[in-house]
This record gives C-alpha cells, structure tokens and sequence, in this order.
C-alpha cells in the first residue's frame, strides 16, 4: 500500500463523508498500522456477486481495473483492495438458502471453486491461507491472504461428513444459517422453530472445533447465539454483525450476546451495511421493502409498473444517509461492552446495496480508521481491531482443534 495512493482515494470521496479530509499524518498512521498487522475483513460477497449478476464470467470481469464501471458495479477490485490496506479477507462461498439438500451442498463447492480461480487468476495479489500463520505470511509477502466462508449451514445438508469436507475443502468459517432456519438452528430473520440451537445443532458446533472451523453467528437469532456460547469450546466470530444496542436490527449483537462473547474470546466483526449501522436507514429500508411488496402484489406479472412505481417512492423519499461517525459509534459500542479485544470488521461489501457515505467500496476502510484516531484509538488498539482480534481468535481455535485429534 502507498501513501499517495491512499491520499489520492480519500480526496475523492472525503467531502460528504468527513467534515475535514484526512490528513497526510493522518493516512500515514493508519498506513503504518496496516503494513504491521494485516486488515482482515469478516465478509466480502464477491463471488456470489459474480455469479449472481454476471453468470460466473470471470473472462468478462477485469479485477486488475475500476469494476465500478460494470453493470450492475461491483464494490471489489484490485487497484481499491491495495488502496483500502486489505491485508486479508474471507471470501464467502454463499449459495441462497432456497437451494434446498445435495443442490445448496454443490453449489457451495461451485462456489468455493470460483473463488480458487479468482484467487488463481491473480497470484501476485491473492494466495489462498489456511491458518492463522498463512495469513501473517502472506500480508508480510505483500499479497492478499484469502480465506473461504460458508454463509448458511444448510451446505452441510445435516451431515457431519459434508462438514469434514468443506473444512478440508480450505473453508475456515462456516455461518450457521442465513435468512431461513435450518433444520438444526433458528435464523434471526425467520419465526423461531427450534428456540435456538437443537441438539444436532450442538454436535455440529463440537465437530466445527474438533476440526478447527470457527463458528459463524452472524444470521442466527439470539436464542441460538447464547446456546452456542454456552456448547462452544473456540472462540466464535460474528463475521459480519454490528451492535442492536443502537439499531435493534434481528442481525445485530445484544449486549447482553457481546458479554458472553468477551468470555468465550471471540469477536463481532463490524457490518457496514447501512441499514445496520443507521437506525434512521432501517426505518426508511423497511418502509420501501413494504412499499415495494404492495405494488408487487398490485401488479402481477407486471415487473415494470412496479419498477415505476418505486421510482415514484423514491423520488419523494429521500433516502437517509449512514456515516463513518455512526459506524464508529457500532465499533466504541462493542468495544465498550465486550472490550477492545473483541471486535474487528466484516464489511459486507457486494452483497449490501446501501454503505456509509465515503465508504462505498473496498478503499474505504482508512476512512473509519481515521475517524477512530480522531477518537483518541491507540495505535495497538487499532491494529487488534484491524485484525489482531481476528489472528488470536483463530489461533486459539486451532490450538482447541489440536487437542481434539
């Protein structure tokens, strides 16, 4: 990373976002942080943006240039990884959760194997990691540790043997549901089934320590969040979560979920998706979700009278804005409750639509951590929220894994 490439990015986007630009003390800071201790975000959509919205054409997606310019735009490339200090990041391999047994199993595999061929079209950026040491190696050589992250354990098609393989497939997380419950955990976006986490639920979450695959709870109510902390023996992560103390959002941390989470040792990556991060975006992102379900059943087969309709919304409601100063808050919040040992970043980025201002992609991470130096942050506080976090949490999982074989 270079400073002068830093400074360049952030005069373009420093205006709405900051009241005074970062300063060139200021980018020098974060710059010297990040090239100690590797910047590892929780949760990057890439591949499912790809496959989704592009059909899985990697021959018509140029990462080595501003994919800003594609339709639909990605929030991912190269030139913006290297300008936001990304040191590590794990990719999720999501499949949607309406794929149901062996077909959401394949086509997660499909996806782990999208990922290797990004990663294997860029070797001078990316190189696959496996452990914590994998990542400290490969920031250290100046490339981009990538790592996999199952979002949703209906992969698994409630089998301990599918669990084994995706681990030896290189997955390093696995998010124990998405928007829908499976048959062994309740979703924090569904009616609850289970109350939490049944007992299958509990052996999985055994297994994913014996084999070193830290436990997601990013997506699962707080009934289950709390059933897995008192199961688990590893530290957990919340790869892409911020704090319900602020916007009671079902995906966001309980206080009372972030003190058990500092005794378990574990860490709640911050989302950057606005809707979690301003309480002022969710009110407004529910009211056009509902809006937009009226006109749809006002108009059946009629995608483009509904198009129209939401353009009208829009156009007299004006969207709220979320900040770098109310991601901030998210970030303090969880370091106030669990402690500055327990917090880290999960951004989020494509596979959210609405991102704090200044922060619209992959080169805007300097941004909140100059706002956290004007907040008096340490400097070794700051490199624990980067990734130092991440790295003890992981290293203590494979010491757990180490003692279960």
């Amino acid at each position: 990373m270079r400073l002068i490439g830093l400074i360049l990015a952030m005069t373009v986007f420093a205006a709405p976002a900051f009241a005074q630009a970062p300063t060139a003390r200021e980018l020098a800071r974060v710059e010297r942080i990040l090239d100690r201790t590797p910047l590892i975000d929780g949760h990057n959509d890439l591949p499912w943006a790809i496959r989704d919205d592009h059909g899985g054409a990697l021959d018509r997606i140029d990462l080595t240039a501003d994919t800003r310019t594609l339709t639909p735009p990605l929030h991912t490339d190269i030139p913006r990884l290297r300008r936001g200090g990304v040191g590590a990041q794990f990719w999720s391999v999501y499949v949607s959760a309406d794929l149901k047994g062996l077909a959401n199993t394949q086509a997660v595999f499909e996806q782990i194997d999208l990922t290797r061929r990004i990663i294997a079209r860029h070797p001078d950026t990316f190189e696959i990691a496996d452990s914590a040491a994998d990542i400290v190696r490969i920031h250290r050589a100046g490339r981009i540790a990538s790592m996999f992250g199952i979002e949703g354990g209906e992969a698994i098609n409630n089998n301990l043997a599918l669990l084994r393989e995706f681990r030896r497939a290189g997955v390093l997380y696995m998010t124990l549901t998405h928007a829908q419950n499976t048959e062994w955990v309740d979703s924090a976006t569904a009616a609850p089934v289970h109350g939490g986490l049944t007992s299958f639920g509990e052996e999985v979450i055994r297994e994913m320590n014996r084999i070193g695959m830290l436990v997601d709870l990013s997506h699962v109510s707080a009934e289950a969040m709390r059933d897995v902390l008192r199961v688990a023996r590893a530290p957990v992560i919340f790869s892409h979560s911020s704090a319900f103390a602020l916007v009671p959002h079902p995906r966001n941390v309980p206080d009372e979920v972030l003190r058990l989470v500092a005794q378990n040792g574990g860490v709640v990556m911050v989302n950057f998706n606005g809707p979690f991060v301003s309480e002022e975006l969710r009110q407004w992102s529910a009211r056009r979700a509902g809006e937009e379900e009226r006109h749809k059943r006002l108009n059946p087969g009629d995608p483009a009278a509904v198009t129209a309709a939401m353009q009208t919304w829009d156009a007299a409601h004006a969207r709220p804005r979320a900040t770098v100063a109310q991601l901030a808050d998210h970030v303090e919040h969880i370091r106030d409750v669990a402690g500055i040992d327990h917090v880290g970043i999960g951004s989020d980025y494509d596979g959210v639509s609405f991102l704090p201002d200044g922060m619209e992609g992959v080169d805007g991470y300097p941004l909140l951590f100059v706002e956290l130096t004007r907040r008096g942050w340490s400097d070794a506080d700051l490199a624990k929220l980067a990734g130092g976090n991440l790295l003890r949490a992981l290293r203590a999982a494979e010491r757990v894994a180490a003692q279960g074989r």
